[in-house]
């Protein structure tokens, strides 16, 4: 029971930061029909903007608030740059233009930060919490309650303000939301900022657990993916249970089978989805066919 406990435990700390960064790829699947796979760059950048601040001697709440800053405008400054001059190009181009940003940051990130691992302080401490038999760290739960947050805030955004109706209206038709007077460059602006700004919470949040490097974002980014997908594309529930249920079959499987399967399992279950359930766990609407 205790081993179970702790892989559960293990399981929803990366299970969240994977949903983190499955909530990025719906959001800006839902403004543009585009694929972002810098969203894992976005993710290794602010927790190494983070452990970089805090090297230099800034306290870890500022560096914190600075990198998912910083990050933020690197997504606006990609969408402006990048995405914005390439909006009448096909969507495959555009999926290409978002790994090509991949590369870039990644390799800005080995030139300017260096190719060594990275980490930040314990946000409360590293003394661990004894749950079961099992043990939890504190970082634990700042990873969970602040996914949780971030959830809740992104909700009452959606919800209760103008800016936020305008990204599901066009999510839901882009035409209508233009002829209703739905601004779509901002929409699509706003959607990279804030799943910048998303990966970048993810970021900062586990790199006190797995520390981070130049190039760690192409797995977290990968499975981040993979998270969106086995939930449904597009979904903002099933980014969020996608990647809790990720998380926890990835740990039950490193814990239970061996460590050696536990990167090969997602993308293993997120063929068999794919096959099974076109559509993703909580998909809506009709699946096509490419």
């Amino acid at each position: 029971m205790s081993q179970f406990l702790q892989l559960l435990f293990s399981g929803l700390t990366v299970g969240a930061t994977y949903a983190l960064s499955a909530l990025g790829f719906s959001m800006i699947y839902n403004a543009s029909g585009v694929i972002n796979f810098a969203q894992g760059e976005f993710i290794m950048l602010g927790g190494m903007v983070a452990a970089v601040l805090t090297a230099s001697g800034l306290p870890l709440p500022l560096a914190v608030l600075a990198a998912i800053v910083v990050v933020a405008l690197v997504g606006l400054i990609v969408e402006k740059l990048a995405i914005e001059p390439a909006r009448d190009a096909d969507i495959t181009s555009i999926i290409i233009i978002t790994i090509g940003v991949s590369m870039i940051v990644r390799g800005v990130v080995e030139v300017t930060m260096g190719k060594g691992s990275r980490a930040l302080p314990h946000f409360s401490g590293e003394t661990p919490i004894a749950l079961g038999g099992a043990t939890l760290l504190p970082q634990s739960l700042w990873v969970m309650a602040v996914t949780a947050v971030v959830v809740a805030g992104l909700a009452v955004f959606f919800g209760r303000t103008r800016l936020g109706k305008g990204i599901l209206a066009t999510a839901h038709n882009r035409l209508a939301a233009q002829l209703v007077g739905v601004d779509v460059k901002k929409v699509l602006l706003t959607s990279f900022g804030l799943a910048a700004a998303l990966g970048a919470v993810g970021g900062v949040l586990i790199a006190p657990i797995a520390t981070t490097s130049y190039d760690a974002g192409l797995m977290l980014g990968l499975k981040g993916f993979v998270a969106a997908t086995f939930g449904g594309l597009g979904s903002g529930v099933g980014a969020i249970a996608g990647g809790v249920l990720l998380g926890l079959i990835e740990t039950m499987t490193a814990g239970y089978v061996s460590s050696s399967y536990k990167d090969a399992v997602p993308f293993v279950l997120v063929l068999v989805i794919l096959v099974v359930r076109p559509r993703g766990l909580f998909g809506l609407g009709p699946s096509e066919r490419v």
